[in-house]
């Protein structure tokens, strides 16, 4: 104990000094080796409780039990389990090649490189909008018509918010 103690107080100067006599304190007290086991929360409820009959409550109520296997699975029936053929993997028929970049996709889904382009050209859109209106909660609540390079607005785009591209119009973005 005493070289325990020894060993408590070459660590105590770094701390407060109240907390480091507090300490000592309390180090002097200790008659002997302490056991310290995390009990329920609601120990002292728990106490109070008559379901119990007054009894208090014992070490290992406030442990969760869990099922444990009994037997130890062998490298082979891990194996097939694993390796079942519901888990491997299936072969796709259902690939097909994009018409407009010609990358693969799958069928009736949109392809990803063309979804990107598409992305991009409204986020852009969205940008030359913002700039145009000065802000984004200044834009009116009116349908916004995209002309590009060589397009002029027709007779039935009078009224809505006009956006024009310094670029050709893109394949997959036709006017309609």
């Amino acid at each position: 104990m005493a070289r325990a103690l020894a060993c408590l107080r070459v660590t105590l100067p770094s701390w407060p000094a109240a907390a480091a006599r507090l300490l000592r304190n309390c180090w002097d007290r200790m008659e002997g080796p302490a056991l310290a086991v995390q009990g329920p929360a609601m120990l002292s409820g728990a106490l109070a409780d008559p379901s119990h009959g007054g009894e208090p409550p014992a070490f290992l109520d406030g442990v969760f039990w869990m099922a444990a296997p009994k037997n130890r699975r062998t490298i082979e029936v891990n194996r097939c389990r694993r390796r079942c053929l519901q888990k491997q993997l299936k072969t796709k028929n259902n690939i097909d090649v994009c018409p407009e970049c010609g990358h693969l996709k799958l069928k009736h889904v949109l392809c990803g490189y063309c979804y990107s382009k598409v992305r991009a050209e409204t986020v852009q859109i969205r940008r030359q909008i913002g700039v145009q209106e000065g802000g984004p909660l200044r834009a009116p609540a009116v349908e916004t018509v995209v002309l590009y390079r060589g397009e002029s607005p027709e007779e039935e785009d009078r009224g809505k918010r006009i956006i024009e591209r310094d670029r050709k119009r893109p394949s997959w973005f036709f006017r309609g």
